[in-house]
């Protein structure tokens, strides 16, 4: 699945357009919990968060990650954006709840690793 068919399926904003959305990812995680992301989740592409702050971006780099959906139509501050650019991140926000986005992407084929 593409960064495009994630932002198409959640009815998702992408708020980085200069960050290419043709990029293919397999994996995703879900979690408010950062320290967990750190210590837990492996080969994840995708975090789906509702936690906004610029660890979330810097956090997401650490781990290699291509693409963060913020939900519940969170958005994050021109400094996670900037970040986000800088570390080639996607950034994606929805109107739509974690849980909901989680079954969502499940549903059609992302997994967890």
């Amino acid at each position: 699945m593409k960064i495009k068919d994630i932002a198409e399926l959640l009815n998702a904003e992408i708020l980085t357009p200069e960050i290419s959305t043709e990029t293919e990812v397999h994996t995703a995680c879900g979690s408010d919990m950062m320290s967990d992301v750190l210590a837990y989740v492996k080969d994840q592409a995708v975090l789906v968060t509702g936690l906004n702050n610029p660890q979330v971006i810097r956090t997401a780099d650490m781990m290699d990650m291509v693409c963060v959906v913020y939900v519940r139509g969170k958005k994050p501050d021109a400094l996670s954006l900037e970040l986000a650019v800088e570390s080639n991140i996607c950034v994606l926000t929805t109107k739509t709840p974690m849980f909901a986005c989680c079954g969502i992407l499940y549903e059609n084929g992302l997994r967890g690793a």
